[in-house]
Order: structure tokens, then sequence, then C-alpha cells
């Protein structure tokens, strides 16, 4: 897709120059800055190609060969491609790729195997967790009763003694792993063993590392978990979307309460790039490419190590890392602002026993997903590391040195040169 050329975005030029601008000014952004923030990366022109595809127009409630309305057969066939891929990838029973969003995964599994009021017992937000995981302000904790396992203080790894304890104790029909900011390999069979003990459900949330896990540079859920959850994007570096994995046993009621319980006409230009992403990921130069993030994720964390820099955990396993800040005396809110002065995007992110509310925290959050998108290597994440030290040691007098630098860096490893 040529931004410059492609008839469709001409269209949208003389239609809507307003939205034409923000599409263009994004491109930019998105090519003069890093992005190191683990929860997003740079998909492949054909990615994007696929979801501005006709596909859009097509109303497809149902499923394939059952669908509500006529003239399917096309769709019918991308939707079939993208459930036989990610099965093969995953090496799962069922699954339905229909879920407009990992949030959206998460509830069709809720609304699967649990009745309101029933107990979920996931990772606490502050200690790595995520909101879709019972935490009381969402629709996780709202529907049904949220209880909280952490991470012990000691090491800042999951305390499997205390989700034992916790579960013994609440009896809850779904235990949730996965996380948003946890540096670490998840042990997925504790968890299905501590879930048995208590005949509960175990369900995995495998968003941010579902890349890694496709790849086999982290071990797969899929052998043990009841129902694992996925967004398409992160690590997996497909379009905005998500999910759901599930034994055949679920197959029947998983579908619908994803259509008609949860969702109605799901979006198949979404679901046609989702198919392609898949196909990207079976490829041998895809494991190459998850191997140099975890690879690239390790160095940075060491460089930051060496720069005086506390990380939760003491490093990383995958994909992501997480800076205890406090030790520096700047909270997540100034150091988020300060990088973003200088193009280098990260965000603040709440540390285990955080002692700052969730709009300021303690804490920073970075990962390597987009950066080894763009070619990026070891070399590059000691400068990264540098230079995040100065702009944080410095503020402002840095901000043009190091803006330098990023240019530098934006310009060796350009993003779509074909925009």
């Amino acid at each position: 897709m040529n931004w410059k050329k492609d008839r469709v975005v001409e269209h949208l030029k003389k239609t809507d120059p307003e939205i034409y601008q923000a599409v263009c000014s994004e491109i930019k952004r998105q090519q003069k800055s890093l992005e190191l923030i683990p929860s997003e990366n740079s998909t492949s022109l054909a990615v994007m190609e696929a979801m501005g595809t006709v596909l859009t127009n097509k109303y497809a409630e149902g499923y394939p060969s059952k669908r509500y309305y006529g003239g399917c057969e096309f769709v019918d066939k991308a939707e079939d491609l993208a459930i036989g891929r990610v099965k093969a990838l995953f090496g799962a029973e069922h699954a339905n790729v229909q879920p407009h969003s990992g949030a959206q995964a998460n509830m069709a599994v809720y609304l699967t195997a649990l009745e309101a009021g029933d107990t979920i017992l996931g990772m606490d937000l502050s200690h790595g967790g995520h909101l879709t995981h019972g935490f009381k302000v969402n629709f996780s904790g709202i529907l049904y009763k949220g209880v909280a396992y952490g991470v012990r203080e000691s090491d800042q790894r999951i305390d499997f003694d205390q989700v034992r304890e916790l579960a013994k104790k609440h009896r809850p029909r779904i235990l949730v792993a996965g996380a948003s900011a946890y540096p670490r390999i998840i042990d997925f069979q504790a968890f299905a063993s501590i879930a048995k003990e208590v005949d509960a459900l175990l369900m995995v949330d495998m968003a941010h590392i579902a890349g890694l896990v496709a790849a086999k540079v982290h071990p797969s859920p899929v052998p043990v978990a009841d129902f694992v959850t996925s967004t398409t994007h992160k690590t997996l570096r497909g379009p905005r979307g998500g999910f759901v994995l599930a034994k055949e046993m679920f197959k029947k009621k998983l579908d619908s309460r994803v259509f008609p319980g949860m969702q109605g006409g799901p979006l198949m230009h979404v679901i046609a790039a989702k198919a392609v992403s898949f196909l990207e990921a079976s490829r041998p130069d895809f494991v190459d490419y998850q191997k140099n993030v975890v690879g690239n994720c390790q160095v940075l964390a060491g460089a930051l190590m060496e720069e005086g820099f506390k990380l939760v955990s003491g490093g990383t396993d995958n994909h992501l890392l997480l800076i205890d800040l406090r030790n520096k005396g700047i909270t997540g809110k100034d150091a988020e602002a300060l990088l973003d002065q200088v193009g280098l995007t990260a965000n603040k992110n709440t540390v285990p026993f955080e002692t700052e509310s969730a709009f300021v925290t303690s804490g920073i959050r970075m990962g390597t997903p987009c950066i080894t998108t763009r070619g990026m290597g070891p070399d590059e994440m000691r400068r990264l590391a540098k230079l995040i030290s100065r702009v944080l040691r410095e503020g402002e007098p840095s901000f043009m040195d190091v803006r330098r630098e990023v240019a530098d860096l934006c310009e060796q490893f350009p993003l779509y040169p074909e925009l």
C-alpha cells in the first residue's frame, strides 16, 4: 500500500482532508519516534492492506456456513482460514476469532463459564494483572466477585502459595493466569494444578505473550488450560482484535456467547487481517523475530541496571520490563512525559506494592516488540539505555542531543519506508 499513490487514500484526502492529515501525521509520528510500549507493535503492510478491503462492507452475523445474511461465501473463506491457521499455530481444539478485542475475548469466556456473582481469582492489577481479571471498576469486577493474588515482596515473582491459599478459601469458578506487566515466564502447569485442587476452570490470558508462545520461546498454556484468550496485536504483530482458544467441549456454548450473546456482526476485514497475521506467525522468520524480541529485552534490562535502574523482579524473561523509579526520585508520570519529549514512547505503570496513585505511579513499562520489528539489535539496546538514563537524569538540558540520537536511530532503522 502506497499512501501517496493509493486511490483509496487519495479519495480520503479529497473527502475528509482533516482525517487524511491525522493519518499522515500519525505515520510521521511512528516513523520519527521509537515505540517502547510493550503492548504495541507495527503490523506488516499485508495486514494493513487486509484491513482496508471491501470485506468491511459485509454483514456476516453467525459463523461460516451458518450465517443470517446471504452473500457470505467469500467472507466464510476468510474466517475459515483464520480459524484453521490459529488452531494450527497454537495446537488448539477450537478457536473463535470474532471477538473485537482482548477484553471481549475475556468477556466471552466469563459468559461461557460463569453465572453473575461467581468468583474470579486473577492477578492484582498493581502487581501486573489486567483490568479484565476481576478489577472492581471493570465489568469483570462488577458482574463477578473479583479476588486478587499477587507477587512476593522478596523477589516479585508470582506467589503460588498465596494463589493456592486464596483458591482454597474462595473456591473460584475460574482461575485466571496471565498479565499485562509481568516480566517473567509464567508457570501454567502450577496454575493448572491449583485449579484442579479446587475444581476451578483455568483461563490463561496470553495477550502479551502470544507471539512468544507461537514461536515457542515461552511455554504454551494451550495443553493445560480450559480457555486461552489473546489479542492479535502486541507480540503477535497482527491487527487490533482478539480471539479465544478452548477445549472442544466448550465450543458450542462459547460460540453462542460470542454471537449472539455478546456481539453482532463480526468485523470481517479485521478477521481477514488476523488470518494474514496467523500465516505470518507460522513462518520461520517469525521465530527468529521473537527470539530477537526476548534477547533485545534482556540486553536492554541489563544495560538499564548498569545505569542504576531498579527492575521489578530483577530482570526479564520476555518482551517487557518494568522499572521501579523510586530510587531515582521521579514518578512514572513524569518519566513518561520526559521521554516523550525526545521521541521515546513508554508508559507509566504501577509497580508491586505501589505507593502512588494509578494516575501517577512509581514505575514505567517498556518493551522491545516495535523496535525489534524495525530491525534493532543488542547494540541499539545498550545505546537506548544510555539515552533513557540521560533524559531521566538531566531532564531538559539533554533534550536536543538525545532527540538527535533518536532521529539517527529512526533513520538507520526506518519504519514503513514505502509510506
